[in-house]
């Protein structure tokens, strides 16, 4: 079987306020499934680009750039989690052959579980990775403050300009998650969020937007309790180590028990070797993530 090119197609799909830019890696076949996929609050379609090269067209997989990213930054807001979702639903109805898988990273793992929950009709599995399962506040830390700490290094890269695009690839290699391990596909990735003209590049990435979906997935309760209420099957993968390739990931299993998670529902599973990045990106990630999207995959004929 031949693998699909890593330049996908480039659709894009008339939401409120725009048209949303849609990545389409098409199948070998008419009658493959067709897989939706969620990216991370700054980053785009692109992310997928890994999973798609594995996938090798056994399924159509469509990838947005959520609005205010990359492609779709000038799709206008109001942002946040649930106007996400309701962007992925319009996507599968136009085109998707639905119900549909749908997959999500990091923040695109609330945005998956939300979709599925106001348009279950569309829907007919889930798989989470590293992301989707909220936990309320440490007693005595302000609302702010843990903003903040998440949104910190994002905020500080979108406010920053790049005399070239060497510059920006040379800032993403310095970042510890890749931990020297570079690709042309993390290259194209990155290279897809600059946007502007030398000697001012920037990240395509709308601040306002990155600050309304970053408070939601902290904060807000319908996206928290999405997880617990889907109405389809569903599965959650994290990965062993953090943004920054840190020792403690943001899951682990007590943490995931203490957040009521019923894994008789929802099974949660971690992915060995990876980190928040890594788990889309790495071998062993990027298989995982497909052995999941592929589970009930008819086989080829």
């Amino acid at each position: 079987m031949s693998q699909p090119p890593l330049k996908p197609e480039e659709l894009t799909v008339p939401v409120p306020g725009g048209d949303l830019a849609v990545l389409r890696w098409p199948a070998d076949r008419p009658d493959a499934p067709t897989v939706v996929a969620v990216h991370g609050i700054t980053a785009n379609g692109l992310a997928w680009y890994e999973v798609a090269r594995r996938l090798a067209g056994r399924v159509t997989l469509l990838a947005p750039d959520l609005r205010g990213r990359s492609a779709s930054s000038t799709v206008t807001g109001p942002y946040g989690l649930a106007r996400h979702a309701d962007d992925v639903a319009t996507l599968i109805s136009a085109l998707g052959t639905g119900p549909v898988v749908v997959v999500g990273h990091s923040m695109g793992a609330w945005v998956t579980a939300l979709t599925a929950v106001r348009h279950p009709e569309l829907v007919r599995r889930v798989l989470l990775v590293d992301g989707a399962v909220s936990f309320p506040l440490p007693e005595g830390v302000r609302e702010e403050d843990a903003l903040a700490a998440v949104l910190g290094p994002a905020l500080a890269r979108l406010s920053m300009t790049f005399p070239d695009r060497a510059a920006y690839r040379e800032f993403w290699q310095r970042h510890p998650a890749f931990d020297g391990d570079w690709a042309d596909g993390i290259d194209a990735y990155t290279q897809r969020d600059l946007v502007g003209t030398e000697p001012e590049l920037r990240s395509s990435c709308v601040l306002e937007a990155v600050r309304t979906d970053g408070a939601q997935v902290l904060l807000d309760q319908e996206a928290a309790t999405a997880v617990h209420r889907l109405p389809c099957p569903g599965e959650l993968l994290w990965a062993e180590r953090g943004l920054l390739n840190e020792p403690q990931g943001l899951y682990d299993q007590q943490r995931i028990g203490l957040a009521g998670l019923d894994q008789r529902r929802v099974p949660a599973s971690p992915v060995p070797d990876t980190n928040h990045y890594s788990i889309l990106w790495g071998e062993a990630g990027a298989d995982r993530i497909v052995r999941g999207l592929l589970a009930d995959a008819p086989a080829a004929g």
